[in-house]
């Protein structure tokens, strides 16, 4: 499957919010307990702003969006960023995931970005899988301090260091 990754911008709202709201309703993956309205979108761009951040298409579809953030806005964290990706449902274990990563980790080496964390919903096995079979290893877990629809449950920090010598 051929897919392009274009910088997100505004332009991406309504099919990027889409996806979103898709996992905030039918899943724990993403946090909210209801679907977020198209103005938060902004806050994706506002928290990415100096970082790879793409909205990604298979044709003229959005299927996807992926970026890295600032994990902590002091500088004496620049080496280290937070990675965000939502696919859409029906384009899931088809690889788009594997090459938004590969994508950002590339753009986190040249822009000096040493460890890649990410927050994956303890009941999220797909996702735990996917990063852990991507060089991720567990680094932290927060017991029980999410409840989403009734569902008490962790958030476990995955990282990846992402430099190479």
């Amino acid at each position: 499957m051929h897919v392009d990754f274009l910088p997100m911008s505004m332009d991406h709202c309504m099919g990027a919010m889409d996806i979103y709201n898709y996992y905030v309703e039918n899943s724990l993956a993403a946090y909210p307990d209801k679907a977020m309205p198209y103005e938060f979108f902004g806050k994706f761009l506002e928290i990415t702003k100096g970082y790879p951040a793409y909205t990604i298409f298979s044709e003229d579809e959005i299927i996807g969006f992926c970026f890295l953030r600032a994990y902590n806005p002091y500088p004496t964290f620049k080496e280290c960023a937070e990675i965000t990706y939502f696919i859409k449902n029906d384009f899931t274990g088809k690889g788009v995931g594997k090459l938004a990563l590969d994508k950002l980790e590339s753009e986190a080496r040249e822009n000096g970005i040493k460890i890649i964390l990410a927050s994956i919903s303890s009941e999220n096995i797909q996702s735990l899988s996917f990063h852990e079979n991507n060089g991720f290893r567990q680094c932290g877990r927060f017991e029980k301090i999410i409840t989403k629809h009734g569902k008490q449950f962790d958030i476990i920090w995955m990282q990846k260091n992402v430099y190479v010598e």
